[in-house]
């Protein structure tokens, strides 16, 4: 019972974190809304900064943003696949939450990675002379309706005729934020990962007071709370106590130590997996010590969240020459750097 409870506290810290850096990440990408098709189109080397860029922001946005741009012909295949080796999904929001300074170490070095792989992998297409589906030419990009997001008098006018929506949302983060505040929850100190858990809950209030409603609904309650923060929820929790069960009552770190290659190669399997969550088994014993740096990054190259679906509902061929591709760098890498002692 005392697991159940600790794992339940940590799973709600992790997903709090998770809900409040993808509102912030979704909210930040409305207001800079039509700007990032311009900053991407040009030369092969931009589009593989660009898209290894926003493959290696925290969440699955950049990657969908990636297909979408594939999709209209924006960034060849070589960068939306290196763009996917940078992704790390919805995980990335729960690295940062475990290990924040190992995280952005891993970010870094998949982002590197992403554009090598992209120009490699541009390079191999026509030598294996792969033929890849054809650029959309039904429509182009269509931009949302510019966010009213700093509106202070429609703000004013929105928490006078409150929704169901906002004020739920504004009832859990006050609850946690409350939490965070009072040591209830989250480090019991004031130190910089507390801080940053306050503010970054200040943030999200602050958003979830300001946005119209039609952002609120559609992009907050629909997209992030419902379709999103159960899932890091549940897979957090579960993550944490098999991690924490097979600690405790199974010998689960003598069996990972003595079988690391098998445990490389099941965490790259496993990253096939269009969906964020799976991943999360690896990031929880890497963040306990149990495996090495080798292993989490040959994960982190495979796996990419569910930012693979739109792909995956285009085109099949495509989605499944990314997925063979990045299996093949994953399981290399992850194997060279482990001999290496990494």
């Amino acid at each position: 019972m005392q697991i159940i409870i600790e794992n339940l506290k940590e799973a709600v810290v992790i997903s709090v974190f998770v809900f409040s850096m993808m509102l912030f990440t979704d909210y930040l990408n409305v207001l800079s809304r039509g700007k990032l098709s311009q900053w991407i189109k040009g030369g092969r080397l931009r589009q593989y900064i660009i898209s290894s860029f926003l493959g290696a922001t925290p969440g699955c946005l950049g990657a969908f943003m990636n297909v979408s741009f594939y999709i209209h012909g924006l960034i060849s295949f070589g960068a939306v696949a290196g763009g996917m080796i940078a992704t790390s999904g919805d995980e990335a929001f729960v690295m940062l939450a475990m290990f924040p300074k190992k995280a952005l170490f891993l970010f870094f070095v998949l982002f590197i990675l992403g554009i090598v792989f992209a120009y490699l992998t541009d390079k191999l297409i026509p030598f294996l002379k792969i033929r890849l589906s054809q650029k959309c030419e039904l429509s182009g990009l269509h931009l949302e309706e510019e966010c009213r997001c700093l509106n202070f008098k429609e703000a004013i006018e929105q928490i006078r005729k409150i929704s169901l929506q906002r004020f739920l949302l504004l009832f859990l983060l006050g609850v946690a934020l409350g939490g965070f505040l009072f040591g209830f929850v989250g480090p019991r100190v004031w130190e910089w990962k507390r801080v940053t858990f306050v503010l970054l809950l200040s943030l999200a209030s602050f958003v979830v007071i300001s946005v119209p409603e039609h952002y609120l609904e559609e992009h907050i309650w629909k997209h992030i709370a419902k379709k999103h923060l159960w899932r890091i929820f549940l897979w957090s929790f579960f993550a944490l106590l098999l991690v924490n069960a097979g600690l405790k009552f199974w010998n689960l770190e003598a069996f990972v130590k003595t079988h690391m290659l098998w445990v490389l190669l099941i965490a790259s399997l496993v990253g096939v997996i269009p969906e964020s969550g799976p991943h999360l088994i690896f990031v929880m014993m890497f963040a306990k010590g149990m495996i090495p740096f080798s292993v989490i990054l040959a994960s982190s190259i495979v796996q990419d969240g569910h930012g693979m679906l739109p792909l995956f509902s285009y085109s099949l061929k495509d989605s499944l020459l990314i997925k063979l591709f990045n299996l093949v760098i994953g399981l290399g890498i992850g194997f060279l750097l482990y001999l290496a002692g990494f």
